[in-house]
């Protein structure tokens, strides 16, 4: 096993928490440390490695918490100092490591550097933002993702100046040309690390460096400022800087949200001989089945499965040599995974959710799973764009309307796709409001609760979350699933995802059907002779069930 690099973190299964909807301890409507606190024995029953926690510094919430006003102090919605020290240390009384939230390519317009920033052009703050002064002209366009006009600049009258916020126009990207606001941000990792945080998950970290001077889009670029923004020139110098001077001197993990990543330059951030990130996430997944991805409109006609299946087994080949993969079907910018990937109807919903989870934890790569997917939680899917809480839906509904488009056809998508549809309070009991809050809920509770909760769910044998729970530990038995080659058959067939997993001459495969339909497969092994080691059927007859998965040895 020694030529393997075993890491603690590529061995884990992380769960995401919405510390936002997870559990209110105070009846205030909004999920707490102290809520966290109270859920630790559940979330120790899971068998999870790892938590990451959605941000939790200071923030007025603009983007719920993605607007970091001070990156070493706790949000009043979430708690106190104090708060976060006993959670930390329950935690690791209960052997689960726990990954913070970094926001370091901006921060909220509320932050003192920022207040500085704008005082005036000569302020020792100004160069820790990117600013345009308004007599060199309008600046060169650039896209923004919440912003209602989609314009990333922002005048500011103050200074007759603009600033650039690539998201809203309460998050001003910060200035990382300037060594002096590196340095706070190294110190504020820091400061979390030397409490015992074990790593964190890097917000757009790839958008970091900027093409200064800023000039007008390339041309090669067709308008895809994504990709340019994830292209800056000193990205990889900053990355490596970071990782030399902070990052190497813990036993930590890191992970980068990957905006602009791609198969042919991921190991330029994870090749460990480049010393820079532990792995990334990508966004080819989740973008699938869009027919506007900018505005976020869906093809009415569905994702196609073939080119699912031609992601996974994209990004999985990337890491055959080098690097390390991530494999994710959901988290806090999506919907719910049952919802988008399976089907939630009531016949199929827990069959399909344990047929995700099933492909999700025999993947190669470290495992990310959202909460309440292990419930098999759904979309919410909204009617009424009041019901929304989330920047972006809110804003694009704005500019969608403002240009004179179809605004049934953006709902209907939303419904699809919409960042609240994960976001709804967890499903803890029958009671009223879910047990999340005695209070009113920040966003509605999905009236499904009543048949959908954890606590039904605990001592139900076959429930999804009993069949998450035994496949973690399942998982953990058979390092096949961890460190095991991956290979890859039927590559054409329209319902079922095959593959098996091979280490030390031991081989598992898995078939998975994501139709409704049965299904047969065709695979160079004899199927009668397999050794059924689990699955969400009782059994596995040469024929998949509607949304069977199953885990055989051949």
């Amino acid at each position: 096993m020694s030529e393997l690099q075993r890491k603690w973190w590529k061995e884990a299964v992380v769960y995401q928490i919405y510390p936002r909807s997870f559990k209110d301890s105070n009846g205030d409507g909004i999920g707490d440390l102290r809520g966290i606190i109270e859920k630790l024995d559940y979330i120790k029953s899971l068998g999870v490695d790892v938590v990451w926690l959605n941000p939790i510094f200071k923030s007025p919430n603009d983007d719920n918490g993605y607007d970091v006003s001070d990156y070493c102090g706790i949000m009043d919605d979430f708690g106190t100092m104090e708060d976060f020290d006993e959670m930390l240390k329950g935690f690791h009384e209960r052997g689960i490591k726990l990954v913070l939230d970094l926001v370091a390519n901006h921060s909220s317009d509320e932050h003192f550097w920022f207040q500085e920033s704008r005082k005036s052009r000569d302020n020792p703050y100004r160069n820790y933002y990117h600013w345009w002064e308004a007599e060199k002209g309008t600046p060169p366009k650039r896209w923004s993702f919440f912003d209602e006009e989609a314009n990333a600049w922002k005048y500011d009258e103050q200074t007759d100046s603009y600033y650039l916020h690539i998201f809203s126009v309460k998050q001003p990207d910060l200035n990382w040309e300037n060594p002096k606001l590196r340095q706070e941000i190294y110190d504020a990792v820091r400061f979390w690390f030397e409490k015992g945080v074990d790593g964190f998950r890097m917000d757009v970290i790839t958008f970091i460096s900027k093409d200064l001077p800023f000039k007008e889009l390339p041309e090669k670029y067709n308008g895809n400022f994504v990709q340019y923004y994830a292209e800056g020139p000193k990205l990889h110098e900053y990355l490596q800087e970071f990782n030399r001077e902070v990052l190497s001197k813990y036993d930590i993990m890191t992970v980068a949200e990957g905006p602009g990543t791609n198969t042919e330059n991921v190991l330029d951030f994870v090749d460990e001989d480049r010393h820079e990130l532990n792995m990334s996430y990508h966004f080819d997944i989740s973008n699938l089945g869009h027919k506007d991805l900018a505005k976020k409109l869906m093809l009415p006609e569905g994702w196609d499965f073939r080119e699912f299946k031609e992601i996974f087994i994209k990004w999985d080949k990337v890491f055959d040599k080098k690097g390390w993969g991530t494999v994710y079907l959901g988290n806090h910018d999506f919907p719910r995974m049952v919802s988008r990937w399976g089907n939630d109807a009531t016949e199929f919903r827990e069959l399909s959710s344990k047929m995700l989870t099933t492909f999700l934890l025999t993947m190669r790569g470290t495992v990310y799973y959202y909460f309440g997917d292990e419930l098999g939680m759904t979309n919410i899917r909204f009617d009424n764009i009041e019901d929304y809480r989330d920047i972006m839906t809110i804003n694009l509904h704005k500019l969608i309307s403002s240009e004179g488009g179809d605004l049934d056809e953006f709902m209907w998508s939303q419904k699809l796709i919409a960042r609240d549809n994960g976001r709804t309070p967890f499903q803890w009991n029958d009671s009223e409001n879910a047990g999340f809050t005695s209070g009113k809920p920040w966003l509605k509770v999905n009236p499904n609760y009543k048949e959908i909760n954890a606590e039904a769910q605990d001592t139900t044998e076959n429930s999804p979350l009993n069949y998450f729970r035994n496949l973690i530990k399942f998982r953990k038995e058979n390092l096949e699933l961890i460190y095991g080659k991956s290979e890859y058959y039927d590559l054409e067939n329209e319902s079922v995802f095959a593959y098996s997993r091979e280490l030390n001459g031991r081989k598992l495969l898995i078939l998975v059907n994501f139709k409704e339909n049965e299904a047969t497969v065709n695979v160079p092994f004899d199927l009668e002779k397999a050794k059924h080691l689990f699955g969400n059927y009782a059994d596995f007859d040469g024929t998949l069930k509607p949304y069977q998965a199953v885990i055989l040895e051949v």
